[in-house]
Parts: structure tokens; sequence; C-alpha cells
């Protein structure tokens, strides 16, 4: 889960990627072996004799991998008895990927029902499909009618799905339409598959796959873009008017200054925060044992000048710089403020003038200079991301004493190798900002950020990490644990501290492909997925772990400099629930870790969401049973 989530190859079709499984077909009688962790799946990989950005090309090569790649999903579904619906579903719809690059209309037909039963969140169950439908409508008509039909047939089937289900999704669709491009696409592929293919002459399935998506986008939707844009645009456009209520306001809590208040700690461990800015800056903590700027260590704890908090450099190494410096990589933050605010809305859905701007940069984008603008808005990201979520975190509370915790991201498209030394340089960081945390007593700690164990393997082979993809996958598994244990113990052992972590923006579980920290399970930490505006679970909200949803659509607050932006993700729905704990503390501080989550657990509305139910934060009636608690 990366903290802000670069524009990674638009390698998977759009389809593609929402499918889903159901029980593959498998030989009577025959076993299959349980798997509990996407690790413990084979892994393949496939030759690459030339680069995938040339091989997208050739209809023959992206054929006889798709087949390749074919046989080996098929063969996994009948051994294995796969434990994750999302996981299959991946699988589902990679088949109905390479059904529809064959153009083999049944076969699309018959995984795309697949993909669809299995779609766990209501929208994704309804639009899911939809233009793989449309497109074999099209194939059985008249050659002469074919975008007509298209555009007409997908317009129908669009306009009769209830729009207050499935309004984010379609947008979200209507959105990537308008900026998927040949230069997007073919850029992606040499900036992040191309050098790996050609260090080893071979890519794993789960870069591979990419290939396949590409080469969709490139066949089939670029050459039909504009019947698949006048369609969804015809149906968007048509509800213009129509606008989800916002239930955040009437139940958001704010505490008088003038009350008797006590102080309380508020740590945002993240990218950094502007303390320039007077709201936030206001509301810092400080180390009144440190003399600001001397260059010495006076309070004697090997950290020198860390006044309002600690941070760590890319590589593990202790900085007082608390902020992340994005001169020293070279993006101007005018030039990205306005595309960063445009890629958070085309991820959650939202047709703003900011994302307007960033489709029409990104559908005419050269491919030469893809990875440069892309590695300048991961570098915004980073550089904004920690003050958004301290501004959220503190709102509202005069008594909250912020604390910034730095980390400093990767913003480029392919970073460093992985390694066990550096692994164990991250954990050291890790422990040391987790004790940090208890010895200035702070009570609730923001963790807006994650990684998981296929990252690090995927990582591992873009970096040309020596070795077969079986040692590749071992030696991720020990890098994994390394921070994982490490982060684990500290969080355990700092049991007088609650850790608010966000859930991820993958739509995945996060057990099942573990994903640290929302895969822990400790009883002072919080998981915090994402719902819209009017408490409907968004798309990309992962799940597993998740104890309560809050806001992470379109969530106003502070990015440096003192503008205010709308960012969502379930990196803004965490930071809300951080804010309701440090209020609680503000007025109780009595409470212990256990009430504090209970009383945010016991105020939360429950909310069906499918077939599974989902707690929706309330302030207003968790302080009012706090409020009837402290009374009796």
């Amino acid at each position: 889960m990366n903290v802000f989530r670069k524009i990674g190859p638009v390698a998977a079709a759009i389809l593609a990627l929402s499918a889903v499984p159901a029980s593959a077909e498998v030989p009577a009688g025959q076993d299959r072996a349980v798997i509990t962790r996407l690790s413990d799946l084979p892994t393949y990989s496939y030759p690459m004799p030339v680069r995938p950005s040339e091989m997208v090309r050739d209809p023959a090569a992206v054929r006889a991998l798709a087949e390749a790649i074919e046989r080996d999903v098929r063969a996994d579904l009948a051994r294995f008895d796969i434990q994750d619906v999302t996981a299959v579903r991946r699988m589902h719809g990679t088949l109905l990927t390479i059904a529809m690059l064959k153009g083999d209309d049944a076969e699309a037909s018959k995984q795309l029902l697949i993909v669809r039963e299995m779609q766990e969140k209501p929208s994704a169950r309804l639009t899911s499909g939809r233009i793989s439908e449309a497109l074999i409508a099209a194939r059985r008509g008249s050659p002469g009618e074919f975008a007509a039909t298209l555009e007409s047939h997908l317009e129908s089937a669009l306009g009769s799905l209830p729009w207050e289900v499935v309004e984010d999704d379609l947008q979200g669709t209507k959105g990537y339409l308008e900026y998927v491009s040949e230069g997007l696409v073919v850029g992606s592929l040499e900036s992040s598959l191309d050098p790996p293919a050609l260090e080893s002459r071979a890519l794993s399935q789960q870069l591979a796959d990419n290939i396949l998506g590409a080469a969709y986008t490139l066949t089939v939707i670029l050459p039909n873009k504009p019947a698949l844009l006048a369609a969804y645009a015809a149906v968007v456009d048509s509800h213009k008017e129509a606008r989800k209520p916002d239930i955040w306001a009437a139940r958001d809590v704010s505490l008088d200054p003038s009350s008797r208040l006590s102080p309380v700690g508020v740590a945002v461990w993240d990218s950094g925060i502007d303390f320039g800015i007077a709201a936030l800056g206001d509301r810092a903590w400080v180390n009144g044992k440190e003399i600001p700027g001397n260059g010495v260590d006076d309070d004697g704890n090997g950290l020198v000048d860390d006044v309002n908090g600690i941070g760590f450099t890319l590589h593990g190494d202790y900085t007082p710089e608390l902020l992340f410096p994005i001169s020293s990589v070279g993006a101007d933050p005018a030039v990205y403020q306005q595309y960063s605010k445009g890629f958070s809305d085309l991820q959650a859905s939202v047709d703003s003038a900011e994302a307007t701007e960033l489709k029409q940069k990104l559908s005419s984008l050269p491919k030469d200079e893809y990875q440069p603008f892309v590695e300048g808005l991961s570098a915004y990201g980073n550089y904004a991301h920690g003050t958004h979520v301290a501004g959220l975190a503190v709102a509202g509370n005069p008594a909250a004493r912020l604390m910034a915790a730095r980390i400093t991201f990767d913003h480029r498209v392919i970073g460093d190798r992985p390694t066990i030394a550096q692994a164990y340089r991250d954990s050291y960081a890790a422990v040391r900002t987790v004790d940090y945390f208890v010895e200035h007593g702070v009570k609730v700690v923001n963790m807006s950020w994650g990684g998981d164990l296929a990252g690090i393997e995927a990582a591992l082979e873009q970096t040309g990490a020596p070795g077969t993809p079986e040692e590749r996958r071992a030696l991720a598994r020990r890098i994994y644990d390394i921070g994982y244990k490490a982060l684990l113990e500290a969080m355990r052992d700092a049991s007088g501290v609650l850790f608010v972590v966000a859930a991820g923006n993958s739509d995945n579980n996060v057990e099942f492909d573990e994903v640290y920290p929302s895969s822990i399970k400790l009883p002072n930490v919080m998981v915090a997925g994402a719902v819209d505006q009017a408490g409907d679970e968004t798309s990309f909200t992962s799940f597993g772990n998740s104890e309560v949803f809050a806001n992470g659509f379109e969530v106003d607050s502070y990015v440096p400099g003192g503008a205010r932006l709308k960012f969502s993700g379930t990196s803004m729905a965490a930071p809300n629930v951080t804010n309701l704990a440090a209020k609680l503390w503000a007025v109780y501080p009595d409470l212990t870790v256990a009430e504090v989550r209970q009383l945010i657990v016991d105020g939360a509305d429950e909310k069906q969401a499918g077939d599974r139910a989902i707690r929706l934060m309330n302030p207003a009636r968790t302080m009012e049973l706090a409020a009837r608690r402290a009374a009796n």
C-alpha cells in the first residue's frame, strides 16, 4: 500500500481489474490444497525476448504470453482452494482479459459473470464487465454498425443502474476513458517493466500480467474510446445535479477552547508536517529541553534538534528536518499541487476542475515524459501527505499537541533494491520512533501508510535482484518479516498508545495479501476503512481488518504553504478516527486505550455494505456515550 498511490502501469484493463472468482472446475474427487496467504501460491516466470513496450505491439507475442499465463492461472484455480475471494477474482479477471484479447466471446461472457458474481461491493457487482458485455454485443451485430451498437448498448446498460449506488464507479471509469492514452500506456511499460525485462530476459506473472492489460488497453479500449466515452458521459452528465448527501457535518464535534481540557499528545507518523502553517504550528508539541537550531543534542537522547518531533531519511538516517525536502528532487510544488489534487480526485471518481486538468495532461503526455511527470507527482504527494493528515488529526481540538514523526517515502517509479541490511535500518528507525512516542507521552498515533510482501517481491525483480523467482520470493519474505516483526513488537510494547492505521487503497484483503501495519491485530491498534460523504464504502478501500470506517472522500485539509485541498483515500479516513480519539482524551484524560477504542466502536453506526456490515464512525454519538459513562 503506497502512502500516495502512483500512476502505475495503466496496464490492467478496467474490467479485468474488477474481476473475481467463483469456484474453479476441479476434477471429481481431487482434493485441493488450501491457500491462506497470497505468497503460498506458486510463482511463475515468462521469457521476454524483447522489451515489454515492444512486445505489447506484437499480437503474436502477446497471444503466446497470454496462453502461457492462462495455463498457469487455470492450473492454480484447479489445484488450490484459495481462501480469499479477492485473490481469486483477480485471477478470473486475468482470464477475462485474455478471452477479450483472443476474441473468445463465449469464454469472456463466462468469466465476466464469474467476476461479477464474486464482487463484494454493491457498486462493483452492478458495474463490472459492462464494457466487455457491450463489446461482445457489438461484435455480434453488423460490422458497419459496430461503434453505434457499442455506444447504445453500453449507454442503455449503464442508464438502467441505480445511480445512487453506482455513481462513483461510473464517474471513475469516465475519468479513466478521458485520460488513458497510448503515450501513458507505453510510457508506463518503458519505465516500470522494460528495465527488469532487459536485465533478466524474463518477468514474473505479477509483472507480466501488466503487459496483457496494456495490450487490451491499446487494442480494445483505445480504438473504441470515442464510443465508450460517449456512453459513460451520457449517463454521468444526465445526473450532474444529483449529489449524495453529506452525513459528516452533522456528526462532527469541535471542542470549546474555553472548556477545561487536558493536553493530549497526537503524533502524525507520515511524510512530515509544515509547522509554518499557523493552525498547525500553534498546536505543535514542543520538546522544551531542546534549543531549536543549535545543532546540539541538548537533552542527551541521541537526537539533535528534535524540537517538534523525529524524522528519518529514505535510508533510515536520523534527520531533524520534519518536512520532506521536495526541492531536493527537483519537483516544483507550485506545478504539482493542482495535479496532485486532480490525481486524488481521479482515484476517488470526483469530476473536479483539477481532475479535468490532469486528464488533459495525461491524455496528451508523450511516452518519454511519463516517468518524470509521474515521479514529480509522487514527490509532491509525499511532500503534502503528512501535512494534510495532520490538519485532519487536530481539527477542532485546541488541546491537541501535534508531534511530527517523519518517514521518507520513495517517489521513483523504480527505487532502490530492497536489502536485508536496509530492512534492519528501517526497523531500527521504526522502533526508535515508537519509543520516542512513549518517552514523550503521546496518546494517539496516526499511520496512513504501509507496505506489502508482494510489493517487496516486485521491487526486487524490478531492480534486477539475482536469483530465481523462488529465491526472490524467499528474500522478499525475509525482508518483510524483519519489518513486520519489529513494528509489531514495538507497537505491542507501547500498550499505552493507540495506533490508528489506514486500511489501504487497493480494494484487497490486507490479511491474505500480507500488508502491514493494516493487518496487525493488537489491543492498541485500530484500522480505518474509507467511506464517501454519504457513508457508502468507497471502491478503493481495502478491508479484512477494519473495525471502523470514516470519511475518506474529498476531505479538506492543509497542504504545505497553507493552502487547503481536498484529498481522498483511507489516508484521510484514519486521521478522522485519530481526531476523535484525541478529543476523547482531551475531555476524559483518564480513559484507557481499551476504553477509547470501545467508545469509538460503540458510538459507530452499523451499515450494510453488500453482504458485510461495516461501522461508520459517529463522533457526536461517541462523545455522548463518553459523557454518559463519566456521569455514571
